[in-house]
């Protein structure tokens, strides 16, 4: 057996493990009949991104899921690929030509563009999977997909035929949220409101022809125009009506009459009444501006108005706009109208205002609705995919997203899956040549003779023209779980074992792509999935994590843009994986946003190295005996020799196994990892490995104090696997834990706590609940006693002696403990005293502690302490006393809650009179 090295090495331990991971094939996802499965989706990255801390943490968190399942010997499947990235990888290739060649996509044509995408992809298209691979993540790299994949383009494809088919999509000139950097039409769900300071514009449109109305007073009055107000001045010469409230007592006589529209060409606009206006806002009276507003646009229909769009897809300004607009951007022509507005005595004032703008996701840009031909979805299987999530088929994590879900299928609108770019899966319709597409209606697109609809076209091809665009790369990813699982091919998804491996079990993304991603993915697998099969047969995943997003110490979003993200590469690179792994999730708590701290990252470094050392010093500490099962190690337990200290370990490290296991189950990942860490460091390293060195020297009880030892090392080291799985499987097979006829971790069966404590039971241990309290009071008094020397300034000294001031069945607790107690506080003696010293003292759970440090006491300073010891204890009795006082928390709490609280609340009382007592000694 190899010798533990002095230092931990981290690239290069996880490099040489990484590599014969995979030459093992140790993550391939393969089921043995009746096997229980488990498995994992990847979220699939963009093909054009990077590592950032983002996917650290959702990457961290679905391969400690997929680890533990390996370790509970279910067989595990987490498949791995990447999105195609529709509007985001178009940019990126279009914007690297236009530097390189002077070209845009036009200028090359599809064929060729598209030719040029494919070769970026194949350049650079795996690389945020290859960074993955340093992160330590365990995907079965054999099943990569990617959504351009043929097998996948073709699941694409018939999805869109299928519902085609069924009647669930249809072509339609609609209002969309149109992009003007991309150039394409996007979903409601890829717009993001931004609050966007600007002004709003109070305006006069005047009369036609002039007439009265009455003032508050009841007098009449001259009416010559109507006051409006806009913060889109630069659609004016799109207007072609002013809307009012048909109740609105200011204008029920004005109705029917005409306006001058007050830009662009000088025409005649009705006043109408619809009650889609908001009397409350501004003047109570709406431009309607059907081309340029959805709320418009409907008003519009309503009424009959005719369309007039002013605005060119790219932003700019049309002939429509007028002579004194065209040509302006959007922007330069508000600015320019508002200026020409107020010129002619239209303008009356521009206001400061701030309201909430659609942004382009992608681009950044304010959407331009816009009036397009687009095809649409209506959503299928919407009442399914509510009932799926309320009856707990799928169950959400935090379970208050549940709700988000569920609001939004109640007010759900049909999905614009049409996407004006090249890049991406081209809708499968083709129209017959020389029709009119503009025209066509709903029953034009059942007739055969003019639109054929199918995956591989129509026999005749030279008689057709395919459709331009593609589908939104959303409408390719909600097929995400069963299209990587060879779906809709038979033999594709036998090879896959489709049958073993679906539903998926676990789903781990971002909040901020529910709609986008998640509940879609409930409705195309109740739609596709298993046809006819009973629900729960059908649905894509059984739970749904959402884990928050990584924020820095201001709780500012990272982003390249404010340079507050670090490269997860290099801290990779400076802290190790498992150190980067362990320290971020020790911090991310279930579904809460996350403020990232690189002194968390180093911790979890220093934990690494930690573990190592303690390793090393087992190692050092006596041969190793045999650690291949856990059969072995309890076999040199002696049940008959086990001491306090070795039943508070065991029952500590029982405790462990039950929170790991319970934050596995519940997603408490920040829970389980705090345990290890608490368990490790200060219940093994800092106190049994301490009080068991006197053990190890002694040849009657070396053997059993190291076979403890082995023993929490091996389910330590099979719970901190998921975590961080590099230092593991390297301490792993330095110890010598591994059974014969196996290399790896993962080939091992972890315990259960309960399982644990059954093994031990059959060794004939049976652990004393009782021991851990008796070992935590004189963990407790070692913490006070050393606590004692740092504040008298003898942290490092060793050559001091306690007094302890204690009654006779405390004083049989410390001189039982004597020997290790001295060792541990660091001092020469702890002596019995009967009477009070003039010494600096402290209140343990074991009685009044004086430290003789052989220096001369100063009255004032001791004063000082006690004095603010006092002030805590007080202060906490205080917190108790109220919390005792409420009768919400009384009447709530259980019975042993409240036992330990007045508990609590007695010794702090105790405590407080020693310290009262000492003072008054004081003088």
């Amino acid at each position: 057996m190899a010798e533990i090295t002095k230092s931990y090495e981290a690239r290069d331990v996880e490099q040489r493990w990484y590599a014969a991971w995979q030459e093992a094939k140790c993550f391939a996802g393969k089921a043995a009949p009746g096997q229980e499965t488990y498995t994992i989706v990847i979220p699939p990255p963009n093909v054009t991104g990077i590592l950032h801390m983002g996917h650290v943490l959702n990457n961290t968190l679905q391969d400690a899921l997929i680890r533990r399942a390996r370790l509970d010997g279910k067989a595990a499947c987490w498949i791995p690929g990447t999105d195609h990235a529709g509007i985001a990888t178009q940019t990126m290739v279009e914007k690297h030509l236009k530097k390189t060649e002077g070209k845009g996509r036009r200028d090359l044509g599809r064929e060729a563009f598209l030719d040029r995408v494919w070769a970026w992809r194949g350049e650079k298209g795996d690389h945020i999977l290859k960074q993955l691979r340093e992160l330590g993540c365990s995907c079965d790299w054999d099943r990569t997909h990617f959504t351009m994949d043929p097998g996948y383009s073709r699941a694409v494809l018939t999805a869109f035929v299928k519902l085609f088919d069924q009647g669930h999509i249809y072509r339609g000139k609609r209002m969309v949220n149109w992009c003007p950097v991309s150039l394409t039409a996007l979903s409601d769900e890829e717009v993001e409101m931004r609050p966007t300071k600007g002004f709003i514009y109070r305006l006069r449109y005047e009369l036609v022809e002039p007439t009265t109305t009455k003032d508050a007073d009841g007098n009449t009055i001259p009416l010559t125009h109507l006051i409006l107000e806009t913060t889109r001045p630069e659609t004016i010469a799109a207007d072609v009506a002013v809307a009012v409230h048909p109740d609105d007592p200011r204008y029920t006589h004005l109705v029917g009459r005409k306006l001058w529209r007050p830009l662009g060409e000088r025409v005649q606009i009705p006043i109408i009444a619809d009650k889609a206006v908001d009397p409350a806002f501004a003047a109570g009276a709406l431009k309607v501006t059907p081309a340029h507003d959805k709320v418009d646009f409907e008003i519009g229909q309503r009424h009959g108005l005719p369309v007039i769009d002013s605005i060119n897809a790219d932003g700019t300004m049309n002939a429509d706009a007028g002579p004194e607009l065209a040509g302006l951007d959007r922007f330069a022509a508000r600015k320019q109208a508002a200026e020409i507005l107020e010129q002619r005595g239209n303008l009356i004032e521009a206001k400061p205002y701030e309201n909430n703008v659609g942004y382009s996701q992608r681009a950044g840009v304010p959407i331009e609705p816009r009036l397009m031909q687009q095809w649409w979805l209506r959503y299928p299987r919407v009442e399914e995919a509510k009932a799926v999530v309320r009856d707990g088929l799928i169950q959400m994590h935090p379970e208050r997203w549940s709700k988000v879900y569920l609001n939004w299928l109640e007010n759900i609108q049909d999905w614009c899956i049409s996407r004006q770019l090249w890049w991406g899966h081209r809708i499968p319709v083709w129209y017959a040549k020389g029709i009119d597409r503009e025209t066509l209606t709903e029953a034009d697109l059942r007739d055969p003779q003019k639109i054929h609809v199918s995956l591989d076209g129509p026999a005749d091809p030279e008689n057709w023209t395919q459709e331009d665009d593609v589908l939104d790369t959303w409408a390719s990813s909600w097929l995400w779980p069963f299209a990587t699982l060879g779906w809709p091919d038979a033999e594709a998804q036998a090879k896959a074992d489709f049958d073993a491996f679906y539903p998926t079990t676990t789903l781990a993304t971002g909040a901020d792509i529910i709609f986008f991603w998640v509940a879609r993915m409930i409705m195309a697998g109740l739609e596709f999935a298993r046809p006819g099969a009973p629900v729960e047969k059908r649905i894509p995943f059984k739970h749904v994590y959402f884990n928050g997003i990584v924020r820095d110490k201001q709780g500012r979003k990272m982003s390249k843009t404010l340079g507050n993200s670090p490269d997860p590469l290099d801290l990779i690179t400076k802290y190790g994986a498992d150190g980067l792994r362990f320290g971020l999730l020790q911090i991310a708590p279930l579904g809460q946003d996350v403020k990232f701290d690189e002194d968390r990252i180093e911790g979890g470094k220093n934990f690494c190295n930690k573990l190592w050392n303690a390793c090393r010093f087992r190692q050092m500490s006596g041969a190793m005996a045999d650690n291949s099962t856990l059969d072995a190690i309890l076999a040199r337990i002696d049940a008959t020799t086990l001491d306090d200290d070795d039943h508070a370990i065991l029952a500590a490290l029982v405790d462990t196994l039950g929170t790991v296991e319970r934050g596995f189950a519940g997603f408490e990942f920040a829970g389980a990892t705090q345990r290890l860490y608490s368990f490790f460091w200060n219940d093994f390293c800092d106190w049994y490995v301490e009080v068991a060195k006197s053990r190890v020297q002694d040849p009657a009880a070396k053997d059993h104090a190291l076979a403890v030892q082995d023993l929490v090392l091996r389910e330590f080291l099979l719970m901190f696997e998921p975590f961080a799985p590099f230092i593991t499987e390297e301490l792993w097979a330095l110890l010598g834990y591994a059974a014969p006829g196996t290399r790896f971790v993962q080939e091992t069966r972890i315990e259960t706590a309960g399982g644990l404590v059954a093994a031990l039971a059959r060794r004939g241990v049976r652990i004393d609940s009782e021991a851990s309290g008796r070992v935590d009071t004189l963990k407790r008094f070692a913490t006070l006693a050393r606590q004692l020397k740092a504040d008298q300034n003898a942290a490092q000294k060793r050559d001091v002696t306690f007094f302890a001031l204690a009654a006779d069945s405390v004083w049989t607790v410390l001189a039982g403990g004597s020997a290790k107690l001295v060792r541990l506080v660091g001092a020469t003696a702890i002596e019995r005293t009967s009477a009070e010293v003039a010494l600096p003292a402290v209140v343990t759970p074991l009685g009044t502690l004086y430290l003789d440090t052989g220096v001369k006491v100063d009255p004032a300073a001791e004063r000082t302490r006690l004095m603010k010891e006092l002030e805590a204890v007080s202060k906490h009795i205080a917190g108790t006393e109220a919390r005792l006082a409420n009768q919400a928390f009384v009447s709530k709490a259980p019975p042993a809650v409240l036992e330990g609280a007045r508990k609590q609340l007695a010794d702090q009382q105790a405590k407080r009179a020693e310290l009262e007592r000492l003072l008054g000694a004081l003088g």
